[in-house]
């Protein structure tokens, strides 16, 4: 059985001395940043002096440095910026100030795993990865709870990575939920492959397609966004909450039949086989050189894909139903 490490396993005590640089105030930054800061840490951030956060951060009573400047101030350097843009940063503005005894932290082992940064081997390398977009993170701590989140370990130069590893979960308030140990290269593949097959690929290609084929059988778009997308939600919000045996004794035992009988003829061995051929591409490194090409070249295949999910008919009708529905201003 896993182990799961609460509030009571962890102290914060290794950190107690130590200054904690945060690089980058976006979804994250800005989550783990303020979390740890209210749980009494020496929290200070390095961002771009010309960059849209800059002001925000210091508005929200941080101290602010250039990324260079934070790095050499921090005795812990948590990356948390973009990571396409990790690479490069770390080369230029962060590797000179990592000395011996510092730490390096993540919350993606994308970087480290795939070898585009390459820290020396006399600093600790730590990942502490939250569950749970940056506004759940930040949400749920000031309501008295956490996300669940990984931990792992790539270099252990100190002795202590693992502990200070722990204290920072416990500062982002990651152990009130759970934290379980990993490694760089499960978390990275793991999280790519359930990226693209499942919670952002696959959940929205069901949808797209589940929404084409009402309207071609000629059901009005508005009917065939309510049963292909607006009600998703309501059924993940009750897997979420019960799981899928839950959710199935919540549904009609017409919905039960149905979806019991129907939904492995749709989703079937072949959809199956796809995602396998998904893996095998994430574990050969094949999708990592394919995404960090992207990223050199500017990112033109991926602003492409966006702008037809954007012209898509679903996009143009949801917006319609979610302004309707007061969720959208």
């Amino acid at each position: 059985m896993v182990k799961v490490y609460y509030d009571t396993d962890v102290s914060l005590e290794p950190l107690k001395k130590k200054t904690i640089a945060v690089i980058g105030y976006g979804s994250q930054g800005h989550a783990q940043a303020q979390n740890m800061r209210d749980s009494g840490l020496n929290v200070i951030l390095g961002l771009r002096p010309e960059g849209p956060s800059w002001n925000r951060a210091k508005n929200g009573g941080f101290k602010v440095y250039p990324v260079s400047e934070a790095a050499e101030k921090g005795d812990i350097v948590h990356i948390l910026i973009p990571d396409p843009a990790q690479a490069a940063v770390y080369k230029n503005l962060i590797a000179p100030h990592m000395k011996s005894g510092k730490t390096l932290g993540f919350a993606h082992g994308f970087n480290i795993h795939y070898k585009q940064v390459v820290p020396s081997n006399h600093v600790d390398v730590i990942m502490l990865a939250p569950k749970g977009p940056g506004h759940m993170v930040r949400e749920t701590y000031l309501n008295g709870f956490g996300v669940p989140a990984l931990i792992a370990v790539h270099q252990n130069s100190s002795g202590q990575a693992k502990n200070n590893a722990l204290a920072m979960a416990k500062g982002v308030g990651c152990t009130r939920a759970g934290v379980l140990e990993t490694t760089f290269r499960e978390e990275t593949e793991s999280d790519l492959i359930g990226e693209q097959t499942v919670l952002v690929g696959g959940l929205m290609e069901l949808i797209k397609k589940g929404f084409e084929v009402l309207v071609e059988a000629g059901y009005q778009p508005e009917l065939a966004y309510f049963e292909a997308c607006n009600e998703a939600k309501l059924i993940m919000d009750l897997i979420y909450q019960r799981g899928l045996i839950g959710m199935l004794r919540g549904v009609s035992d017409t919905a039960k039949y149905g979806g019991l009988t129907v939904g492995s003829k749709v989703i079937d061995d072949h959809v199956k086989e796809n995602m396998r051929k998904a893996v095998k591409l994430v574990q050969s490194g094949k999708f990592a050189e394919e995404w960090i090409k992207e990223g050199k070249e500017g990112f033109k295949t991926l602003n492409t894909l966006m702008k037809e999910i954007e012209e898509h008919q679903i996009e143009k009708v949801g917006k319609f139903i979610r302004k309707t529905a007061g969720i959208e201003k």
